[in-house]
């Protein structure tokens, strides 16, 4: 199977989710979103996803989608690759979006399954081949059925894996089987399986899968891309350690709606992030009392990135 424009070697490793930093009047923090993404290349990630979950794309306007892609592109000086989230519910607007975004010179495209009125099989599919025909940028398609109502099924992913613009899929479902199974359909394909849990990072390499989109890098990357470089240097003790270190920091997702508890997280190592779009609120003070107390022990174990 011949691929447009991409080498698979550009998609694989940890690419940061990225949050969206917001003033406290709700409106873009360029320079706070400058800050985060120079943090992220410094310390080693593979890429960036911006415009996913964590990045509250469901909250932006298209301008204010294109002001952060602008920023994130412009920021990225072409270092790493950048994955942009165009999905939407109407194929029409994502492809218009997704045109804006070639435009701009974005690397990849990630796609999220429509939701509200989640689609049937074959609606999916027709949707992502659709959006991956008008445009030359590569797909990724995006899965998280608990945010969506829908997920895509593994046969479907191994139709959509002979397009020659869909290059592989984040699965985001938390469900470590169906990650294997999209695996195991595609196999036989230039496609890559990307977790979008970041509890699974290593379980997928040690499957065959090509990294993670993981939104523990906004605070820590260094120990987030670690996991990658350590499981392809063959040093699966490490790798393993690595991975259990970010257990700590996942536990205090639980703690409010996200992404407020992770904004509290980075806001505090340093990069004003802001809060979350009302109507999600800033974390309460006994979910602070807990963020901070982990935070002191990373930092006494050293593993914050600073």
């Amino acid at each position: 199977m011949t691929r447009r424009c991409l080498s698979l070697n550009h998609v694989s490793g940890i690419y940061a989710a990225l949050l969206t930093p917001f003033h406290e009047d709700q409106s873009i923090h360029k320079e706070a979103l400058q800050q985060l993404v120079a943090r992220m290349i410094d310390n080693g990630v593979h890429g960036l996803f911006a415009l996913g979950t964590n990045g509250e794309f469901h909250t932006l306007t298209p301008q204010e989608k294109c002001e952060v892609a602008t920023i994130v592109l412009t920021e990225a000086k072409g270092k790493v690759p950048v994955m942009l989230g165009v999905g939407g519910n109407y194929t029409g607007e994502v492809i218009q979006l997704a045109k804006q975004f070639e435009q701009l010179g974005a690397t990849m495209f990630s796609v999220i399954t429509p939701y509200f009125m989640p689609p049937n099989q074959s609606e999916l599919a027709n949707y992502f081949e659709d959006i991956a025909n008008a445009t030359k940028v590569p797909i990724f398609l995006y899965n998280i059925p608990s945010k969506t109502g829908v997920s895509i099924d593994p046969l479907t992913v191994a139709r959509l894996a002979k397009h020659p613009n869909i290059y592989g899929i984040k699965d985001s479902s938390g469900d470590f089987q169906l990650i294997q199974s999209y695996i195991r359909h595609t196999q036989e394909d230039d496609f890559v399986v990307f977790a979008g849990t970041d509890s699974l990072i290593l379980k997928t390499l040690q499957e065959g899968g090509g990294g993670a989109v993981a939104a523990t890098a906004n605070a820590l990357p260094k120990l987030v891309s670690s996991i990658f470089t350590h499981f392809k240097n063959g040093q699966l003790e490490e790798a393993e350690k690595a991975q259990a270190q970010l257990q700590p920091l996942r536990d205090t997702f639980s703690l409010s709606t996200i992404p407020a508890s992770l904004k509290k997280v980075v806001e505090l190592s340093g990069i004003p992030v802001g809060p979350p779009r009302r109507p999600v609120q800033p974390v309460d003070s006994n979910a602070l009392r807990e963020i901070e107390a982990m935070i002191r022990t990373y930092r006494a174990e050293g593993v914050l990135d600073e």
